[in-house]
């Protein structure tokens, strides 16, 4: 198969991709916390390896894509402090807190349909594998890797010589990957939570071995990650935001749990998307500048002045490196707009010329061009590249077919076009919307013109009605006058 290179943040180098099992890729993606609605910066994260896992099967590879939903655990102080965000949101909306998960679960699914994203293989639900992360638990404790201490169970960072090898973060400069004052029962102020003890006032809490409570955060992605994957699989990808506290800690779990080696790591290649910033400060929930995916489709957030079609929105997320910073603004969204409006008048165009008869133009060079474009894409998913040598490409086909040159092969060209556009960066244009559009404005404009005809007829201005008809004929429409009235063919 095709080489296909990855920016592998654990070696922090550009890598060969080698499936661990030949035409196999298991990828895991960690999934919202389903305590609000989602916002631009997981549109980033979510349509980004929405390209991976596109691209990977384009490329001939089965997948399993899976992308859970953390749905408890996941603390406000992102760490092993604070109150669960899912219950902090039942009590502000009065919701029992599976409610808060069901609804905003729902709720991520239909607005990441309309950006064009596939749902994952599996999403599995962290309350939905308690079971699994006891039992990893409990293998930690026994392969001397974590503690119990009053109901709490950690993980001993200072038991993992290797902590801290996808941040670089030494246990020197980790404190606790906390903006608190650490848990005074941790023997290191780096050791994190794998289970909490719950009081009474806990709404979301299991029985176990160590008592009352619930998983901490970072269990929850190892425990559902090695059970729909393995102890050993391709890709995990996430947000840059995670690499640490999360996916350090999932890296030390994992490995100390499963006695993962080089040789057979927990994860072969990991990878983070940048994040989405608002004229330079990063964009999120906890930071009070999120604008959801719900308010750019309607248009209500304040700092936006319309409505926002899903497909530019992605158009505009695409046009950047996953690896890229994406500043939004309304003006970036209107040049993406502008730009996919482009992209869908020279399809529409070729698509049209593609019905002639008389092709006797230069043939394309589809192989050349497909090499381009797919070499940018097997540079680590350069989905910026990629569009921009299609865009060069289309233009050049079009001004040839302008020009009265047809190639004989554009039927065939805008085959792997349409097949890349639609099954890789999935922004391939619906025409029937635009087409239909056209006809009611076209059909708006005949009624117009004939009205027109018709006044200038009753008023003997023959001169008029005669010349309207003519210039008609010169761009290929037919009056036909009759007792009836009058209609029109093009």
């Amino acid at each position: 198969m095709t080489e296909i290179h990855i920016q592998n943040t654990l070696s922090r180098k550009k890598e060969r991709f080698e499936p661990i099992t030949d035409g196999f890729v298991g990828i895991y993606v960690c999934g919202p916390t389903v305590y609000g609605d989602a916002h631009l910066g997981h549109a980033k994260s979510y349509t980004s390896f929405d390209v991976v896992v596109r691209y990977f099967r384009y490329k001939g590879y089965k997948v399993r894509y899976v992308q859970n939903i953390t749905d408890v655990g996941h603390l406000t102080d992102d760490a092993d402090e604070g109150e669960d965000k899912l219950a902090k949101q039942s009590r502000i909306e009065r919701m029992e807190p599976m409610e808060v998960a069901e609804k905003y679960t729902n709720r991520y699914f239909e607005d990441m349909d309309k950006l064009g994203l596939l749902r994952p293989d599996i999403a599995p639900r962290a309350t939905g594998h308690i079971p699994e992360q006891i039992e990893m638990i409990q293998q930690l404790i026994e392969n001397g890797h974590a503690y119990e201490s009053g109901g709490n169970v950690y993980f001993d960072v200072t038991s993992d010589p290797n902590y801290g090898q996808l941040s670089g973060r030494s246990l020197d400069d980790a404190e606790s990957g906390t903006r608190v004052q650490t848990a005074g029962d941790k023997r290191h102020p780096s050791d994190f939570a794998l289970w909490k003890k719950a009081d009474e006032s806990h709404l979301m809490k299991w029985s176990s071995p160590w008592g009352i409570g619930y998983p901490g955060w970072h269990i929850e992605c190892s425990a559902m990650s090695t059970k729909y994957l393995g102890d050993s699989f391709d890709i995990h990808g996430g947000g840059l935001e995670n690499q640490f506290p999360h996916h350090e800690c999932e890296i030390a779990q994992s490995t100390c749990a499963h006695g993962n080696t080089r040789t057979h790591p927990f994860v072969k290649y990991w990878m983070h998307n940048n994040m989405v910033t608002l004229e330079g400060h990063k964009m999120g929930k906890s930071l009070g500048n999120a604008i959801s995916l719900r308010q750019f489709y309607d248009g209500s957030h304040k700092l936006l002045t319309r409505s926002w079609d899903p497909l530019v929105i992605r158009f505009f997320l695409l046009q950047s490196h996953y690896r890229s910073t994406t500043d939004f603004s309304e003006k970036a969204l209107e040049a993406a707009e502008s730009g996919y409006n482009n992209l869908k008048t020279y399809l529409a165009d070729l698509t049209k010329f593609a019905e002639t008869d008389k092709k006797t133009g230069e043939a394309i060079p589809l192989e050349s061009i497909v090499s381009e474009i797919e070499g940018s894409m097997n540079d680590d998913f350069n989905t910026a590249q990629a569009i921009a040598h299609i865009f060069t490409s289309i233009k050049s086909v079009r001004a040839a077919c302008n020009s009265g040159k047809v190639p004989p092969n554009l039927s065939e060209y805008l085959e792997w076009m349409k097949t890349f556009l639609n099954d890789v960066l999935a922004i391939w244009p619906d025409f029937s919307e635009s087409q239909a559009g056209d006809e009611k404005i076209t059909g708006g404009l005949m009624e117009l013109i004939i009205e027109l005809r018709k006044e200038a007829r009753q008023s003997k201005n023959w001169a008029v009605a005669d010349q309207i008809r003519d210039k008609l004929n010169e761009l290929g429409i037919t009056i036909n006058d009759t007792p009836e009235g009058t209609t029109w063919s093009a």
